[in-house]
């Protein structure tokens, strides 16, 4: 099994899943960074999804997973990053066009859409899937642009 670096955050409405997420990787021997949020209080997820996906576009973490309500504006906020591909996984299959099509480097959740099992279900398989490259690598590429 391969082990991965990952940065995970979330906003109040994600954070139960982002516990039980987080406790999940680390018994599968994953290193893993909580950027946040500590609790169930209401607050603005992109003070805790932009420095998730900044870490992942500098390079310190291989991967990072996002939570929210709807899984939604978390991608939005993820997405805004260069050279962070971030997509809404619902389920299982989503998981594995958005690794082996998209190359995806984070993984958002909404936690109002699916059940929690679905959501460890989801991650296990987002991290187990590899790019399948070829013909999805020249669609990657158009993606990112020309670097400046």
């Amino acid at each position: 099994m391969t082990t991965f670096t990952i940065a995970i955050g979330s906003d109040h409405a994600g954070f139960h899943y982002k516990e039980a997420i987080k406790a999940e990787l680390l018994a599968a021997g994953h290193t893993v960074r909580d950027f946040g949020t500590d609790s169930d209080a209401a607050c603005d997820y992109p003070d805790f999804i932009r420095p998730v996906a900044e870490a992942v576009a500098r390079g310190d973490f291989q991967r990072g997973i996002v939570l929210g309500g709807s899984g939604n504006g978390e991608a939005i906020v993820a997405n805004r990053v260069r050279g962070v591909r971030c997509g809404v996984c619902w389920g299982e299959q989503t998981a594995i066009w958005n690794r082996a099509h998209n190359d995806a480097n984070v993984l958002s959740l909404g936690a109002r859409t699916v059940s929690q099992e679905l959501a460890l279900a989801i991650v296990r398989v987002w991290l187990e899937t590899a790019f399948e490259g070829g013909r999805h690598l020249q669609r990657i590429c158009k993606i990112d642009g020309p670097s400046s």
